[in-house]
């Protein structure tokens, strides 16, 4: 599979070429690019060209074929999760903050992956001016996934936690 910095170089190399449009399929997955259409394009050079133009590390090569399959699969993969997502609940942060998943820093989490939580449940404190705040999870669920680490400077309206509802 192609690396993203072989991609970039290869829509490179295709924006610098005289190429308005470059398709590449194989076994039912496809990238297309276009740039903006010149009218007086007479010649295009063959895709072949500008692929043996590019500086090649023999270890890490990939063709166009597994480039397209590795873009295709990251897609998929986005689309899974968002549908999965859609039945999902966010805890949400109601301010700005830092995040701390535990109630102290030798103490453990309030809850982790797999977590039964209710609607009263603590699930994290965020602290704003030296004030600690309680989240509580607002729904009854399990946790599906933790969307920020320990200490990190969260956002209002930021989330912070998926939950299955049950």
């Amino acid at each position: 599979m192609l690396k993203i910095q072989e991609i970039r170089e290869i829509i490179k190399l295709i924006d610098q070429s005289a190429i308005d449009e470059f398709v590449f399929e194989h076994e039912g997955s496809k990238i297309q690019m276009k740039k903006n259409v010149v009218s007086n394009v007479t010649a295009v050079k063959p895709i072949t060209q500008v692929v043996e133009s590019v500086p090649v590390n023999v270890q890490a090569v990939q063709t166009p074929v597994q480039a397209v399959q590795q873009i295709q699969v990251e897609e998929m993969k986005q689309e899974v999760k968002a549908a999965e997502n859609a039945n999902l609940h966010k805890i949400t942060s109601p301010m700005v903050g830092t995040f701390y998943a535990s109630p102290s820093p030798d103490a453990d989490n309030y809850v982790k992956v797999g977590s039964k939580v209710s609607n009263d449940s603590i699930v994290c404190i965020v602290e704003a001016m030296k004030l600690f705040n309680e989240i509580e999870a607002e729904v009854n669920g399990e946790i599906v996934e933790i969307l920020v680490k320990n200490g990190q400077l969260i956002e209002y309206g930021q989330p912070l936690f998926l939950v299955k509802p049950e």
